[in-house]
């Protein structure tokens, strides 16, 4: 019997759930791997051989490898241990934030430290539909 997820119709949001968290396992122990100085030096040297010793799916490590973390977030990976690839390259987590927006770090600061993001179109799926 599925779950009830009301959650499921906010548009752009995805709850790390139970389900989520099956579905990415292996990019998050993949990215916890990288907590270690021998393993980033490993995955800078050759992130594709590197990501082909962990069980993720193609699709999982397309996203790693293009640094899409908002298709990372999809595929199952959870923000926090997603920041460890941010955090290899030097970046901050603001950075990475701001890229998941399609902002630039000063702008997504700013919206932050204004009150965050406006509630102007932050609404259900369902409402959008045509009666």
């Amino acid at each position: 019997m599925a779950l009830d997820k009301p959650y499921k119709d906010i548009p752009g949001t995805v709850i790390f759930d139970a389900e989520q968290s099956r579905m990415g396992y292996w990019l998050n122990q993949f990215c916890m791997s990288l907590m270690k100085a021998e393993n980033r030096a490993r995955f800078l040297a050759d992130e594709r051989a590197y990501l082909d010793e962990w069980e993720m799916t193609e699709d999982q490590k397309q996203a790693v490898l293009d640094r899409d973390l908002n298709r990372c977030v999809q595929l199952g990976g959870n923000i926090y241990f997603l920041a460890k690839i941010g955090a290899t390259e030097g970046k901050s987590f603001q950075q990475m934030a701001g890229s998941m927006t399609g902002m630039s770090e000063e702008d997504y600061r700013d919206m932050m430290v204004s009150g965050g993001r406006p509630i102007e179109g932050n609404r259900y799926t369902h409402e959008w539909e045509k009666k």
